[in-house]
């Protein structure tokens, strides 16, 4: 590259507020606060399905309402992740009941995600799928290991619920996730997949995503040899710098374009 000839104009740097970076938007109204979350719903549920994450009917992701907060959205029982629109999602109630919307609710989805919406006021969202390498791992019963930096953001921000008594359908089972749950963003649930959580669906659903990339590069490297981990102190430092649920929502943003752009109808 040369340099600029004697008295030629060196370009001049683009202040930094005048660039564009996505931030999570304010909302004037709970009607348009609503809208928005129930678009970023069915949009996860459509990128769930483009991952491969369904198995059957078993699947789910649950926005609270932003003004009912003991009611929360949620797919529509036996319908495909890659079909969902807006439209088709409904809204249940803390009994489980659907208030609006046309659909059954999942049962295993009001048992678990009820009680943890009633346990985690902080929590906007959560998502829990039966995706392959999430049920691999939670077969052994063992929590993620430091041996990358993406891994770092559950960093001593997860735990594993050891016990499994069969399909979730009763309250007090949820009850005792929950409390697995605690304040950690994720819970691998033994013998069954992943759950997690977030203060936005972007938060819930990227945490979801790279927790299923982990779980498969944890097997993965197992399989091949003896993983070198991460030192604690720097393993902490990393959770410190990528693990709170802002760094989620716009990790999560190119996949949210993608989906939208190429899958408008979802917003219908």
């Amino acid at each position: 590259m040369t340099e600029a000839g004697a008295g030629a104009r060196v370009p001049e740097p683009i202040p930094t507020e005048q660039l564009h970076f996505a931030m999570p938007p304010q909302h004037a109204s709970v009607e348009d606060e609503r809208r928005y979350r129930k678009e970023r719903l069915a949009a996860a549920l459509r990128l769930f399905g483009r991952f491969g994450f369904e198995e059957g009917v078993a699947g789910h992701i649950t926005a609270r309402d932003p003004e009912f907060a003991d009611c929360f959205w949620v797919n529509p029982f036996g319908m495909s992740f890659k079909h969902v629109t807006v439209s088709d999602l409904i809204m249940v109630n803390h009994r489980g009941q659907v208030v609006e919307g046309r659909y059954h609710v999942n049962q295993a989805a009001f048992a678990i995600h009820s009680q943890i919406h009633r346990a985690r006021p902080d929590v906007v969202a959560a998502a829990h799928s039966h995706s392959t390498y999430g049920r691999a791992l939670s077969s052994l019963g063992e929590l993620l290991e430091p041996i990358t930096q993406d891994v770092c953001a559950f960093y001593q921000d997860h735990a594993l619920f050891d016990d499994y008594t069969g399909v979730v359908l009763d309250e007090e089972e949820g009850r005792r996730i929950a409390a697995t749950l605690g304040s950690h963003k994720a819970v691998i649930l033994r013998n069954h997949g992943l759950l997690t959580v977030g203060d936005s669906v972007d938060a819930a659903a990227w945490w979801f995503i790279t927790m299923e990339h982990s779980c498969q590069v944890q097997l993965a490297a197992k399989a091949a040899g003896k993983p070198v981990p991460i030192d604690p102190e720097n393993a902490a430092r990393t959770h410190e710098q990528l693990g709170n649920d802002l760094v989620a929502w716009i990790n999560y943003q190119p996949l949210h374009q993608q989906i939208v752009r190429s899958e408008p109808e979802l917003l219908g």
